[in-house]
């Protein structure tokens, strides 16, 4: 991952030269852009493994950035991480729902968000290679994908089918936040008939079975879930 190119699309100049700053340690190539209009000029001649996101740009906006950006072949799949300084809940799910991978309120930690970027990259190297992993690992809680197995610590844990989907699914997204529906198509497939209300029963099902570590699924207001890592 150390030659990756992450393209910063940040009116902010501030917020520009300190991402430049601590990412250049990260050993990546860095473009940057100011508006998202120049933002799309870069992605249509250079090769870019992540693109950083504002919302709230001069001239388009980052929502329709992010509508240009998936209707390029090459982007369709690069990780988009918004970042914004309101938080709006509808910003958020609307982005989510149009394809970012994960989204950041600014002020924001640049630790938190290159953890980020590391975990989009690491995942579309395994699309890439079409290899995954088999076993994840956070902390004392492990999940066995071939063997159906989950522990926490020494102890086994009886889960029900849809109880593991999901954890599979944050165990091999940390720190990724998805809307209900992202769960859904994630777990089911897209059009299954399961409503919002059901993905929080399940989810409260699995957090009470998760003991101490259930409280490492955190419920974003509004929008979603997140899985957090292990520090």
């Amino acid at each position: 991952m150390s030659n990756a190119a992450v393209l910063i699309i940040e009116d902010d100049s501030e917020i520009q030269e300190l991402l430049s700053h601590s990412m250049s340690k990260e050993g990546w190539k860095l473009f940057q852009a100011k508006t998202g209009e120049d933002g799309l000029k870069v992605l249509k001649t250079k090769n870019v493994s992540c693109i950083i996101l504002d919302i709230m740009l001069p001239g388009i906006d980052g929502l329709k950035v992010l509508r240009k950006i998936r209707e390029i072949d090459q982007c369709k799949n690069i990780p988009v991480i918004m970042t914004t300084a309101k938080g709006e809940e509808s910003d958020i799910i609307t982005g989510l729902e149009l394809g970012a991978d994960d989204y950041v309120v600014k002020p924001y930690s640049t630790k938190v968000l290159i953890a980020r970027i590391r975990a989009g990259l690491r995942r579309q190297e395994e699309k890439k290679s079409g290899t995954s992993a088999a076993v994840w690992q956070q902390g004392d809680l492990k999940l066995d994908a071939e063997r159906h197995l989950v522990f926490y610590g020494d102890k086994q844990l009886d889960l029900y089918a849809t109880e593991f989907a999901l954890l599979k699914h944050f165990l091999s997204n940390p720190e990724i936040v998805f809307s209900r529906n992202q769960i859904i198509n994630a777990i089911r497939g897209a059009d299954y008939p399961v409503t919002d209300r059901s993905v929080d029963v399940q989810i409260l099902g699995l957090r009470k079975k998760l003991g101490d570590a259930g409280d490492r699924i955190e419920t974003i207001r509004s929008v979603g879930y997140r899985f957090r890592s292990q520090a």
